[in-house]
């Protein structure tokens, strides 16, 4: 009876000690597989894919059809055209800049508002006998550029109304990156109007210092662009010391006057009006035919529009079209390409 007894405890004791190696064996298994799966279920972000300027469709959708140019048309004893291939490089562009989520700034300091930018490193005069850095653009309402090594001196100038990606802000600088011109750069913060984050941009306007001609675009899906207008139009001239160039580069619309004063030129009397004015850089405007004093009744068209360079900056249109654009591009939310 007794051995019978032993055998008994002796096969309890056995099976425990087994059951217990099984599970000091066995603990980590569970762990392992749930580690894996959750790694197999997580798969990393994917960056959207860039557009291209061939991916980019336009299409014709007129909201103002007055005074329509064709794609290529004569002039005098040649021909031109809406440069469609440059066209669809800056929609790409003004796309793939939007894919992710950004804040967007303009740099401003129209007529000197925001303070005169202090001299760059390296500054020459130019033939309107004004100071410009060694790339051309002007001190006077310009915004001072300063590396981002050196706050002290600032490097170059950056053109009122340009379209900035805003990186970071700081006590007196902020830190920016211009989409026109490239590169990272801090900015005294006075200059910089910060939009807001809900910010989309959807609304372009093309305007070609070469042909002369102007077109408005609206994005109506992904790469997909459709032609509001396509019109002659007239840019500045460079004729120192009144008359300037209009300047190339990537600008937001900053205001709009219903008539813009002008002087004339080298005195402080009026000189007349611009109707449906659309300010974009410096006294820059996209507007209708000038109105010069003592007339006060608007003139529709002019038969130098979509010739040759002959305004003090700005972007002369027939009257009716500046006043579509007028309507039709919101401040703070339409971007203008000048391109040549």
């Amino acid at each position: 009876m007794k051995q019978t007894a032993h055998i008994y405890l002796f096969s309890l004791l056995f099976l425990f000690c087994a059951c217990n190696r099984e599970n000091k064996t066995n603990p980590l298994q569970p762990e392992t597989v749930t580690v894996a799966d959750s790694l197999e279920q997580t798969p990393p972000e994917e960056k959207p894919k860039a557009i291209s300027a061939e991916q980019i469709e336009i299409v014709k959708d007129l909201l103002y059809d007055k005074y329509t140019l064709e794609d290529t048309y004569p002039y005098k004893d040649t021909t031109r055209s809406f440069q469609w291939d440059k066209i669809k490089e800056r929609l790409a562009l003004l796309e793939n800049i939007q894919q992710e989520p950004s804040r967007w700034g303009i740099l401003q300091n129209y007529k000197n508002r925001n303070g005169e930018a202090p001299l760059v490193r390296h500054y020459k005069r130019n033939a309107y006998k004004r100071i410009a850095d060694t790339l051309g653009i002007e001190r006077y309402q310009s915004v001072p550029l300063y590396l981002l090594t050196d706050t002290l001196v600032p490097e170059r100038y950056g053109e009122d109304g340009s379209l900035v990606r805003f990186l970071a802000d700081g006590e007196k600088f902020v830190k920016v990156s211009p989409i026109y011109i490239g590169e990272e750069w801090y900015v005294p913060k006075k200059y910089v109007k910060v939009l807001p984050d809900t910010t989309r941009f959807t609304k372009a306007i093309m305007i070609d210092r070469r042909d002369q001609n102007i077109a408005t675009l609206e994005q109506t899906g992904e790469a997909r662009w459709a032609v509001r207008s396509m019109n002659p139009a007239t840019t500045g001239r460079h004729r120192p010391p009144y008359a300037q160039e209009t300047p190339l580069g990537i600008f937001v619309l900053q205001e709009k006057k219903a008539r813009m004063i002008f002087l004339k030129d080298g005195s402080t009397a009026t000189g007349g009006f611009a109707p449906y004015a659309s300010r974009f850089s410096d006294g820059g405007y996209i507007h209708g035919v000038p109105v010069n004093e003592p007339r006060k009744a608007l003139i529709e068209y002019s038969p130098s529009l979509g010739t040759t360079p002959r305004s003090h900056m700005c972007v002369r249109n027939a009257t009716s079209h500046s006043k579509f654009i007028f309507d039709w591009a919101p401040v703070n939310e339409t971007i203008i390409f000048v391109l040549e």
